[in-house]
Order: C-alpha cells, then structure tokens, then sequence
C-alpha cells in the first residue's frame, strides 16, 4: 500500500519543499527531507529538488558526501527543477560542474521583450517520445515552469517545452527521470506524474 512507503528527499538546502510534500501526501506517501545516505540508499523512491544556482547546490551535496552517492541509486530517482539539471554534467551558471549521470550543460535563457528571464509560468509540455511519467496523460499538458536555465534536446528527453528555443521538459535515463517543472504546482497532470513516478519499482 503506498501509504506505507516512505519518499527520501534529498535536502539540498534552501529549497522550500514545503508544496512537495503536500503533493505526496496528497497521494498517501509520507516523505523525509535528508542528508543521509543509508536513507536515501535505503528509500524505494528518492526525489531531488532544487532551487537557486547550481554551483552552490553541487557545494551542499559535496559537503554531504552526495555528489558521490546519488550516481550510485539503483532506486526511481526523480529531478525536479534545478535537480534535473544538476544530474547533468554541468551547468552555464557559475560554470558548474554537476553529477555527470546524464550527458549534456544547462544553458541559459536569453531574455527578449516577449520572453522574460527567467521563465515563468505555466507552458506546454509536448511528449516526443513514450515515458513512464506520462502514462495517462493526453499528448500535451501545461505544467508550470520557474527556471533561467535549460538542458538542450538530446537522446534523453522525452517530453519538450518552448520559450524561445526547444527545451528538455523531461528526460529518461536508467531509473533516473527528471521534470524541468514542478509536477506539485502543476494540477492534476503534475500529480499523475508524480503517481507515476511513485508507483514505479
């Protein structure tokens, strides 16, 4: 019964995950926010979030031992937001280098006066190819997006947005999976991705 499972979410620092865990106990999933790495190896599901800049959330994981145990997962991990890009190999903000499980650099927006920086609001997400965290969602749905930094397509992306140019708005690789929005402040398609997502072994 997912009421007895418990979500580890990886506490980067900073980060208010306050509406996350909303969103999971929404959907009878208790969660810890940690630091520790029998925890989160030991979780069934990890999710890493992320808010604020990249080279600082890498420097909280080194500090923790993380940056070297998250690569190791063997569980459903998901990204959310910056946690997306941090599981890439780095990022244009600060020049950082990030976990490097997925291949690829988050670049940055370039504002235009139709295209504020960052990015923010609600946009469409297009499926380009079949994931697990879309099962039971028509072919597009709108999440809603807060980020000045995006990952490029690429052989990971499963799902695409546009603000200006094509970006990942989801990418796949292994049992890591990642939203470049944030499924719990995206209404009901947001809460079937994260029930996707959960209900993944």
């Amino acid at each position: 019964m997912s009421g007895t499972s418990t979500v580890a979410i990886i506490d980067g620092g900073g980060a208010n995950i306050a509406s996350l865990r909303f969103a999971l106990e929404r959907l009878g999933y208790s969660s810890v926010l940690t630091t520790s790495e029998r925890v989160i190896s030991g979780a069934k599901h990890v999710i890493l979030p992320g808010v604020g800049a990249a080279r600082a959330a890498m420097q909280r994981l080194q500090a923790s031992g993380l940056d070297q145990v998250i690569p190791r997962l063997t569980q459903p991990v998901l990204g959310i937001c910056l946690g997306m890009q941090l599981l890439f190999d780095a990022s244009e903000e600060d020049d950082a280098r990030c976990l490097g499980i997925i291949a690829g650099t988050a670049r940055r927006f370039q504002a235009a006066a139709d295209r504020p920086v960052p990015h923010m609001g609600w946009n469409l997400v297009r499926r380009t190819r079949d994931t697990r965290l879309l099962r039971g969602i028509q072919q597009d749905c709108y999440c809603y997006f807060v980020h000045s930094y995006a990952i490029p397509l690429g052989p990971p992306t499963v799902a695409s947005t546009s603000y200006g140019w094509e970006f990942s708005a989801i990418v796949e690789k292994d049992n890591f999976v990642a939203t470049q929005f944030h499924p719990e402040r995206s209404g009901e398609a947001g809460a079937k991705i994260l029930r996707n997502f959960l209900s993944d072994s």
